[in-house]
């Protein structure tokens, strides 16, 4: 039986020293999301205000530099980040906005210009568009629109659909009303004043006044709660309730189903065993039939040895890395609008958990007898990687072809084959050389006989592609209602805050994956098809499948996506996601069923 004897502490301590060492290279000076005394101001302190990015608001991944937009500028610094906020685009720049601790402005000028036509085209396309943009103040982040549309006699922006004549009008006057508690900032908000606007509808030069003005006021709300505004207003509170009834409706389903076959199950797996295990006088003169038929082929191993294994180890540490993820979610460390964290921790976490798909793969593929040990190490490194670094090669081009934030600089891309280079390939060679040191004889109940039995036909229903689309069909029942909601947070402007709940829902999928995998092997054994160890992993990651599909409906359907760049980003990544939960969601399955055929024919004498 596969044995896994990685050394936890070997483990969590290059956790702390890979984790330390890339926070140092990669931040040099990163954003400070610390304690309340790093967040003290007198009154009349310079707080800066810094300037994020802009976008169209439906189309959240492609995003812009706040500057590609001609506002008023001066010689502004950018401000260092780590790792997951290049990842996710920010790019926070210092603006012209004198917002000073405690300090009440109510109109002030920021800068006075003329649009050349080229300016106004520019700013007429982002109000078309929809956009918006995001500043931080203080850490916190703040959002508003760059202007809006109104409908007119006599202007000549084009149409809109109940024939009205389209003007096009760009916010020139900000509003900042900003919170604070003793010498501590706590919240703040914009508002853009519609009386306040240019019309900038014809291309024609436009002489243009910026302004802004700031309000500030005293409240009670500690410091430390400052963040829960943005938890509790992630989805509307009538939108939480339908949340739970969905959720605690389908585990109640799931959960009914589960039992239901798992009793049929059972008390079909009773018969076979008394019938089975019958004296040896009534069993001579029967001859036998079912999975019992099979006993010297069930343990012969899979074609495709060394993809098999490499697939069952990368989807084991895909599995050992979620649950990670799971464990600081759980904790408290992706809190809201730091969205960049999950992104750091997820390659941080894939990184030192290397070493689990090499010693994984490499102990299962000595124990089937695989000799081409260095091809085993390289596939297992690439498995995911490859694909992966494919998406991101076309989505990367993509986006320096727009000239979006969301193109990943040049350094960064270093730094990433840096930490694969250094990191993960090392681990993962390290783990193959433990695991091939440490691996045992496969451990099979029954001998394997030399040649394999001919597999009877098999009626439709029977074969892989139904087999794997009824395997796929009720674990993404459980977690169908949760997808929006993820979905809305990755592609959308919503925050997911109740991961407890989410984590529940990750165990459900886990144990009705393993489970529906038990069942649809057994089925395949009882009519004496004993090649179920490929067909194991294809049902347990079918539900990836499902989820694909959900990416399709969600796009067309729910969202208002659209462009090249948001769709190549959405179908993109939305297909590496699902890969990597084929792998995860497959190599689970075979375990689950593994574990289930060696029970079985221990249970019963084989000779």
């Amino acid at each position: 039986m596969i044995s896994f004897k990685m050394p936890l502490h070997v483990l969590l301590l290059a956790a702390f020293v890979i984790a330390a060492s890339a926070h140092a290279v990669v931040q040099g000076g990163h954003r400070q999301l610390l304690s309340a005394r790093d967040h003290t101001y007198k009154e009349h302190d310079s707080v800066p205000l810094y300037a994020n990015k802009v976008g169209p608001y439906h189309n959240p991944s492609e995003t812009y530099q706040y500057y590609d937009l001609p506002f008023c500028r001066k010689a502004e610094s950018y401000k260092l980040e780590d790792l997951g906020e290049v990842i996710e685009g920010d790019r926070l720049v210092t603006t012209l906005y004198d917002l000073s601790f405690r300090v009440n402005k109510e109109s002030e000028s920021l800068c006075t210009k003329t649009l050349a036509v080229e300016e106004v085209q520019k700013f007429r396309q982002a109000v078309k568009d929809d956009y918006y943009f995001q500043m931080f103040y203080d850490d916190l982040p703040v959002w508003g629109f760059i202007g809006k549309t109104d409908s007119a006699t006599g202007g000549d922006g084009g149409v809109d659909s109940h024939g009205q004549d389209i003007r096009y009008l760009l916010f020139t006057h900000v509003h900042f009303v900003v919170s604070y508690n003793g010498d501590r900032i706590i919240a703040i908000s914009v508002r853009t004043d519609p009386s306040q606007t240019v019309d900038i509808t014809a291309d024609a030069e436009v002489k243009v006044e910026f302004s802004f003005s700031v309000r500030w006021e005293e409240t009670n709300t500690p410091f430390e709660k400052r963040m829960e505004k943005y938890s509790r207003y992630s989805f509307m509170p009538q939108h939480l309730e339908i949340h739970w009834f969905s959720i605690i409706n389908s585990c109640v389903t799931v959960l009914l189903l589960t039992g239901f076959l798992a009793t049929i199950l059972m008390r079909v797996l009773k018969n076979d065993f008394i019938k089975y295990t019958r004296d040896d006088e009534a069993a001579e003169e029967q001859e036998e039939t079912g999975w019992k038929y099979i006993h010297g082929d069930v343990f012969r191993f899979p074609p495709f040895p060394s993809v098999f294994c490499a697939l069952v180890g990368v989807g084991s540490q895909l599995l050992v890395l979620v649950l990670f993820v799971f464990a600081l979610a759980l904790i408290g460390v992706f809190y809201p609008y730091n969205r960049g964290a999950p992104y750091q921790a997820c390659i941080v976490l894939y990184a030192l958990t290397a070493g689990i798909a090499g010693y994984v793969s490499s102990s299962f593929y000595r124990q089937m007898g695989g000799e081409n040990w260095v091809r085993n190490v390289v596939l297992t490194a690439l498995l995911y990687c490859g694909p992966f670094l494919l998406v991101f090669s076309f989505n990367n081009s993509v986006a320096i072809a727009y000239g979006s934030s969301q193109a990943l600089p040049f350094g960064t891309i270093v730094i990433i084959i840096v930490i694969w280079t250094l990191v993960t390939f090392p681990l993962t060679v390290l783990g193959a050389i433990w695991g091939k040191k440490n691996a045992g004889e496969f451990e099979a109940p029954c001998r394997t006989s030399k040649y394999p039995r001919e597999i009877p036909p098999l009626p439709w229903y029977r074969t892989a592609v139904p087999q794997m689309c009824m395997a796929g069909f009720l674990p993404f029942s459980a977690i169908y209602i949760e997808l929006y909601y993820i979905f809305a947070t990755l592609w959308g402007h919503k925050i997911y805050t109740i991961h407890s709940i989410l984590f529940i829902v990750f165990l459900i999928l886990i144990i009705v994956t393993a489970f529906i995998t038990i069942a649809l092997t057994y089925f395949q054994l009882a009519i004496e098809d004993h090649e179920w160890w490929w067909r194991s992993v294809l049902c347990g990651g079918s539900t990836a499948f499902f989820i694909y599909a959900y990416c399709f409906y969600y796009y067309f359907a729910r969202s208002d996506m659209t462009g090249f760049m948001q769709t190549s980003f959405f179908f993109g990544y939305m297909a590496c996601v699902c890969y990597g939960f084929f792998l995860m969601l497959g190599a689970v399955g075979f375990r689950a069923a593994l574990l289930f055929v060696r029970h079985i024919y221990r249970a019963i004498k084989c000779e």
